[in-house]
């Protein structure tokens, strides 16, 4: 396998269920991307494969982010977990740890050949003598900004934290806001506050020898930067969830947002000018040089030694990542999912889908903004496996809230977040 210089990471489906070799394969896929357009994609690309493959039928039904983490693990113990499964490089590993994950490097192997896959995809679900997962998509955040609330307000795209700190200042009057922040304890927070950190030298959670290294004076600033943007947030943004920064930018109440993707909810909701939607690298600490980002792969993952499912799996993803195919996969959200093989990032399927070839400006700048991501506990070519119960928790937003919310000092909120996870990873 070459591995590319590319730092963005991957979705992964889990093959989780077990049962004899039947004339037809039935193959149960849960995932989480629960918004209707997205499921009725997903159903199409299922209809399409099934009728093409009367041997196997793969069925879907949608979960959510918050309740999986607990869910997935149940129904696997209970013996009625799914047979595929949509995870991501820190939640994988809660699976793996209960040994509900094969190895599939070999085909990830062959898939690689083919189609070329992104190094750092792949390599965030390789550890343990093992590949865990085969990547699908990469998801990266950047600042989404209104060009025309800018331009009256006579600001500039911010690049330093200064800069921003001034800009959404600027942006925030007339019951408008400057920038959408989350503040509740969740994932999106977790995602959010993290693109704080790897802008200011402190994207390790974790020593090269796997003690933590969370607890830092960079880590802290971190935190007091997060906590100075919410005073140009919505007060009702400490209880966001995902959707709801969207929201408030497509409305015209936010003037910037941090999100992977708006493209979406700015067409339909948002008066779909392409002109006037603006996408930018995230701003930097003053003193830093680079523009960083969270980026990760989602992948599938396979769970069951069936041999028939594992065939049928092999079927399916081979399938799914066929050019012809692969971009109608990664446009049930256009912008939001971002390809992770080589030909899919020139396919036709992929670039002629109309909201696609609007937007394309932007979801050109997502890309490139995705060759400088990171993701906690899977930085510098090491993975940490503990991180799984520590996101899983949302330990990062828990931090951001003692901030936010109770006041504490941020030094004090990141050493007590660190006393946290070396507790939940004992």
């Amino acid at each position: 396998m070459t591995f590319k210089t590319t730092s963005s990471l991957t979705l992964a489906v889990l093959l989780l269920g077990s049962g004899s070799a039947l004339a037809q394969t039935e193959l149960m896929l849960w995932h989480m991307e629960q918004p209707p357009h997205r499921v009725a994609r997903v159903q199409e690309l299922l209809d399409a494969f099934n009728a093409a493959h009367p041997d196997i039928v793969v069925k879907q039904e949608p979960q959510n982010w918050g309740e999986i983490y607990a869910k997935a693990p149940a129904a696997l113990a209970a013996g009625n977990g799914p047979d595929l499964l949509f995870a991501i490089p820190d939640f994988a590993p809660i699976l793996k740890e209960i040994g509900a994950v094969q190895d599939v490097g070999a085909f990830v192997g062959t898939l690689d050949a083919k189609h070329d896959l992104l190094d750092s995809a792949v390599a965030s679900y390789s550890y343990d003598n093992g590949v865990w997962a085969v990547p699908l998509y990469n998801m990266a955040m950047s600042l989404w900004y209104n060009k025309a609330d800018f331009d009256a307000a006579g600001v500039s795209v911010p690049k330093t934290w200064s800069e921003w700190q001034a800009a959404a200042g600027k942006l925030t009057a007339d019951g408008k806001f400057g920038i959408g922040l989350p503040a509740s304890k969740g994932l999106y927070t977790d995602q959010v506050v993290y693109n704080f950190m790897v802008n200011n030298s402190a994207s390790e959670i974790y020593n090269a020898d796997g003690s933590f290294a969370f607890d830092n004076p960079k880590t802290a600033e971190s935190y007091a930067m997060a906590a100075a943007m919410q005073k140009f947030s919505p007060p009702d943004s400490a209880g966001w969830f995902w959707g709801d920064a969207e929201a408030c930018f497509a409305s015209g109440t936010c003037a910037s947002i941090l999100q992977f993707t708006t493209i979406t909810t700015y067409d339909t909701q948002g008066g779909g000018d392409a002109a006037n939607l603006g996408v930018a690298p995230i701003p930097h600490a003053d003193g830093e040089s680079q523009h960083n980002t969270i980026a990760y792969a989602n992948a599938v993952m396979l769970l069951s030694d069936d041999p028939a499912k594992r065939a049928a799996f092999e079927t399916f993803i081979t399938w799914l990542l066929e050019p012809a195919n692969y971009g109608r996969f990664l446009n049930m959200e256009p912008g939001l999912f971002l390809p992770v093989t080589a030909d899919g990032a020139k396919a036709d399927s992929f670039w002629t889908d109309p909201l696609v070839q609007k937007y394309r400006p932007q979801i050109e700048t997502m890309i490139a903004n995705s060759a400088n991501g990171m993701l906690f506990g899977f930085t510098n070519g090491r993975t940490f496996p503990s991180i799984a119960p520590i996101s899983g928790q949302n330990v990062l937003s828990e931090v951001l809230q003692a901030v936010v919310i109770d006041g504490t000092d941020s030094a004090a909120a990141v050493a007590a977040g660190q006393a946290r996870m070396q507790d939940i990873a004992q």
